[in-house]
């Protein structure tokens, strides 16, 4: 028997993408289940960028492209940022890659390894901490609660940072909370990041999808010294509905984009040649798309939060961004639901699959227990029915 490596056998699955996998073999049984697990958009990726891939086959664009990506698509990138926030970056500083996971491991890869420690606000993305292990570091969580709105003051982070801190992860809007960091509270963490030799991983995957009065803000803008300190992340899946195109990037220093570059030509080489194709007319296409999902969106978190906050027990902040409720259950802890004793957000999801078919993920995923995650990627006559069944269940 071959032994797995030892960085092997310290990742975990994801537990997002396994409570996808139990509400699938629900289904093969035959049962009906509402799974509110998965970060994925359920609308289709809209016509015009579709058709932008079919005629980038029939063009005969199906081989390698550049390991950093196809001139045209960076161009695009640096296109895209201008026009958003006014920010002048050189397509050179931009790596497309197989998605905003794939560049964010790039990124940790070509900036620490043992010895080195990132610090990781909490609740954070299920993926964060093990792809900081990945690289040999360690990573430092640093726990923000409801009251704070989620979010990571100046004096937490300051106290968090050692001999060994490297970078700080931030994620706003936020996965799984939702939260939204304003201008003013970013630029009050640059102040303690501008005051350290920290450097920043900026992961800004759900920008375009921010509510009401909430504006995402690119962190790399706020201050001049930031642009040599930030690698901001992004990509095309949520915004676009294109998780299954796999295509993300980064931009920052070009020293790290340059390694970035160099990692990836020895372990993907180019990402698809059709996605680029495609993301370059998403990007540079009609934006109403955007909007329109946008829209759904924020419609479907009303009546979210409001079905949640009716059911007793369960008590849900109001996002401002993202397609997530984290919502407080514990007030059932303790509770005996479907003959399972709930002791945590674990079991109490396990319960909500098992007895009422209704699937989440545990805030213990995300590093913050007593909280459970639900996606609202999902119609809104599948809202409504699983909130029902889920409400149904607990007054049992």
């Amino acid at each position: 028997m071959i032994p797995i490596s030892k960085m092997a056998a310290t990742v975990q699955q994801s537990p997002t993408l396994a409570a996808g996998a139990k509400a699938r073999q629900l289904r093969s049984e035959g049962k009906t289940v509402f799974d509110f697990s998965l970060g994925e958009p359920d609308f289709n990726t809209p016509a015009h960028i579709c058709e932008a891939a079919y005629k980038a086959m029939l063009q005969g664009l199906t081989h390698y492209t550049p390991a950093a990506g196809v001139p045209e698509l960076r161009s695009a990138v640096a296109r895209h940022y201008k026009k958003i926030y006014g920010m002048e970056v050189n397509p050179e500083q931009i790596i497309l890659s197989n998605g905003a996971k794939h560049s964010i491991h790039n990124a940790l890869a070509a900036t620490v390894g043992p010895g080195d420690e990132v610090i990781i606000p909490a609740p954070y993305w299920v993926s964060y901490s093990d792809l900081v292990q990945m690289t040999g570091a360690g990573y430092k969580l640093v726990h923000t609660t409801e009251a704070s709105g989620f979010k990571m003051n100046p004096a937490q982070l300051d106290a968090a940072i050692n001999s060994r801190s490297r970078l700080v992860m931030l994620n706003s809007p936020c996965n799984p909370t939702g939260c939204v960091y304003t201008r003013q509270e970013l630029e009050a963490l640059a102040d303690v990041i501008l005051d350290s030799d920290l450097g920043v991983i900026s992961d800004e995957i759900y920008e375009q999808l921010v509510f009401g009065d909430a504006q995402a803000t690119c962190f790399a803008t706020l201050r001049p010294e930031l642009a040599d300190r930030t690698i901001t992340i992004s990509g095309v899946s949520k915004s676009y509905a294109m998780t299954g195109w796999r295509m993300g990037w980064a931009l920052g220093p070009m020293n790290v984009i340059k390694a970035m570059g160099n990692i990836q030509s020895q372990e993907t080489s180019n990402p698809s040649s059709i996605s680029q194709y495609a993301t370059l007319a998403a990007l540079d296409g009609d934006q109403t798309c955007v909007e329109t999902m946008r829209q759904e969106f924020e419609a479907r978190r009303e009546l979210v939060c409001r079905q949640l906050n009716a059911i007793p027990g369960i008590r849900c902040p109001v996002p401002d961004g993202a397609f997530y409720a984290f919502f407080n259950i514990e007030p059932h802890l303790g509770r005996t639901l479907g003959g399972r004793k709930i002791a945590d957000s674990a079991s109490f999801c396990a319960a909500a699959l098992e007895g009422a078919h209704v699937n989440f993920v545990p805030g213990s995923a995300f590093g913050c227990e007593g909280y459970v995650r639900m996606s609202f990627a999902a119609s809104r006559e599948q809202l409504n029915a699983g909130l029902e069944k889920l409400a149904a269940f607990l007054q049992g």
